[in-house]
């Protein structure tokens, strides 16, 4: 329930961010009439995710009857949500220093366009956030069915991270924004190995791919499935005591080089020699916690 957990708190947080961004910019540029539009398009992207996350789980438990259809899908949805796992985790590592800035400009734009703009702006800036957890928890929920731990785990990140974004726009709370993402992705990274060796496991088990019982080690004897250890090892990284080779070598293959590449330290980039207009919150390493901050006469 822990990964669900932390999906629900790093894709929820994101989100608020980005909706924080936008109406501390509204109500700085003295636009309140604008932020109607503006939770009109997070209300609707909240909407479509609940949507396209009930409409996985409908295909997968309604629409395909053969086992191995199922078991074919659930792979495909895996493979799916690494990939965005691994583009969302390193696309915050670049942009989280120019995200404040890039949401306003295309705001500004929004506004001279008129109240759809806004709305469609919100939207978009959210849906992507909201998509993705739809599918990344499926992918880490898969083998819970039956289960509400791990949805409830998801809607408790989701709230979490709610809170500590109207504290940040309250600027009640100050967190260090680029090590919370650092160590959350670094987190993230080893779940999404996880996502991916089950989804090599669902390949095998619908006949895809080959070695569904050659296995890599049976340590079953020392990690006793039954154990809470082992349920959390299993429940957070998938790590299991008996993996097929093919798991094991996914599992690998991508957690290494994908932490190392992560991990790695950031080219710094000058600094800018004139003022753009927004205050560098120097403790957090992103624009964001001083784009959220109500500014003080």
């Amino acid at each position: 329930m822990f990964a669900t957990y932390l999906i629900g708190l790093r894709e929820g947080l994101e989100a608020t961010l980005v909706v924080s961004i936008l109406v501390a910019f509204l109500v700085k540029s003295q636009r309140r009439d604008r932020l109607p539009q503006v939770w009109a398009g997070v209300g609707l992207a909240v909407a479509l995710s609940v949507l396209f996350g009930w409409l996985i789980e409908y295909t997968s438990t309604s629409l395909l009857a053969r086992s191995e259809d199922r078991e074919l899908f659930e792979a495909i949805t895996s493979v799916a949500a690494v990939v965005f796992v691994t583009w969302m985790i390193f696309w915050m590592r670049r942009a989280a220093r120019t995200i404040a800035g890039e949401l306003r400009g295309k705001l500004t734009e929004a506004l001279a366009v008129g109240s759809l703009a806004v709305a469609g702006m919100a939207f978009l800036a959210v849906i992507r956030e909201g998509l993705e957890t739809a599918l990344i928890f499926y992918s880490a929920a898969q083998g819970a069915a039956g289960d509400s731990g791990p949805l409830l785990a998801l809607i408790g990140g989701i709230l979490t991270a709610v809170v500590l974004g109207a504290l940040l726009y309250a600027s009640a709370l100050r967190i260090n924004l680029s090590k919370f993402f650092t160590w959350t992705g670094a987190l993230l990274i080893l779940v999404a190995a996880g996502i991916l060796k089950y989804g090599v496991h669902d390949f095998q088990e619908a006949g895809v791919l080959p070695g569904l019982n050659d296995l890599a080690f049976d340590i079953t004897g020392t990690l006793d499935p039954s154990t809470w250890y082992a349920a959390l090892l299993a429940g957070m990284f998938n790590v299991t005591p008996a993996p097929t080779v093919l798991e094991t070598i996914a599992w690998i293959g991508y957690a290494v080089p994908v932490l190392a590449l992560f991990l790695r330290p950031a080219r710094r980039q000058p600094a800018p020699t004139a003022s753009t207009g927004t205050e560098r919150v120097a403790d957090t390493g992103t624009e964001a916690e001083a784009a959220t901050a109500p500014q003080r006469a």
